[in-house]
């Protein structure tokens, strides 16, 4: 089946910002919409009942993806009670069903900031007084792994190079780091997961135009 459109359902307007600019780079002729939240908790309340929603009239040629952040949750009962969600509404989950699947659940480990700590080369265009030594340094050498937040990590390095010194403005920096970021050489693993199932779906479409 060739897939045609996403939805992408998201927690807060900054992963939104972020997404509309990265998506075009890995979807190719696949449409997107996003739908941000007000936060991780009203994402997750609101998942059950937009999902049994989706299984009432969601063609067969569309897929859902689900992003959220980890924060400081288990990674895997985060994504337990991801896939059983999508289970109860009777939407079958990549994770559960390679070739049939409707929703794709992802997780941003452990917030949305670790995709730029994984392209520093973006980060660097964007915010030019940012060090480039940054990813040689132990505790940012694995952006899935950096202690203490992301964004946390993320704002006091752009504050102690003069950028947002009355706080980080998410949204700006998002905007700014995302149009500058190439997802192929990006080093988290969070976002190499994300980009890896896009890849099927724009390669879905490649090969239906191809025959």
């Amino acid at each position: 089946m060739t897939v045609t459109h996403l939805e992408v359902l998201v927690e807060e307007p900054s992963a939104e910002t972020a997404l509309s600019l990265l998506l075009p780079k890995m979807l190719g002729n696949v449409s997107f919409k996003i739908y941000p939240h007000q936060g991780k908790d009203n994402l997750l309340r609101k998942l059950p009942n937009r999902l049994r929603g989706y299984a009432d009239w969601l063609p067969e040629d569309w897929r859902i993806l689900v992003v959220i952040d980890r924060d400081g949750e288990c990674c895997d009962e985060l994504k337990q009670r991801l896939e059983t969600m999508a289970a109860e509404a009777g939407l079958a989950t990549r994770s559960k069903s390679r070739k049939a699947w409707r929703v794709v659940n992802r997780l941003a480990i452990e917030e949305l900031e670790a995709w730029f700590f994984g392209d520093w080369i973006a980060v660097r265009k964007a915010f030019p007084r940012v060090p480039e030594s940054v990813p040689s340094q132990t505790k940012y050498r694995d952006p899935d792994a950096i202690k203490g937040g992301t964004w946390e990590a993320f704002e006091q390095i752009l504050k102690k190079t003069g950028y947002f010194s009355g706080g980080l403005r998410k949204i700006e920096a998002a905007r700014k780091v995302a149009e500058l970021m190439e997802p192929a050489r990006n080093s988290s693993a969070s976002f190499c997961a994300l980009r890896n199932v896009l890849s099927e779906l724009s390669s879905s479409v490649s090969l239906q135009h191809s025959g």
